[in-house]
């Protein structure tokens, strides 16, 4: 039976929750996911975890901020001219900002004032512990 090494393929159901079981993402219900071990897929203390796991194994590990999307970072929250907004605005929402390099960058509008906009552009999950089920539904080594 194959375990899954850093030259694995692994087709697997995987469930997200949060500290209060709220569930972030899942494909249980869904046509499992599959990843080469190291393509970016996971992050990768999420593929460390798995290490060692054969198909039909399941198991949940709490996953620390750090080890997940990382520390809520202050710097992150940025303070903008309402002027520099031309659409209609509700905090929460999710508006596309292009960084120096072009690179499209997300940020959620976390409030909205008469002079200025307060965007965070921290991932959503950071600062959060999460739980990460996962259930190993093939494992099969490349070469």
């Amino acid at each position: 039976m194959n375990v899954i090494t850093a030259t694995s393929r692994v087709a697997l159901h995987f469930e997200l929750s949060l500290e209060d079981g709220q569930i972030v993402d899942s494909n249980f219900s869904k046509a499992p996911a599959s990843f080469v071990f190291g393509d970016g897929s996971l992050l990768p203390d999420f593929e460390a975890a798995l290490l060692g796991m054969s198909a039909g194994q399941e198991a949940s590990f709490v996953m620390p901020p750090e080890k997940a999307f990382g520390a809520h970072n202050e710097s992150n929250i940025q303070r903008m001219p309402r002027s520099q907004f031309s659409m209609d605005l509700e905090e929460g929402m999710v508006v596309s900002f292009a960084d120096m390099s072009k690179n499209e960058l997300p940020g959620v509008i976390a409030e909205i004032g008469e002079q200025e906009v307060i965007v965070d552009f921290n991932h959503p999950l950071a600062g959060r512990s999460l739980t990460f089920r996962a259930q190993i539904v093939d494992v099969e080594e490349v070469a």
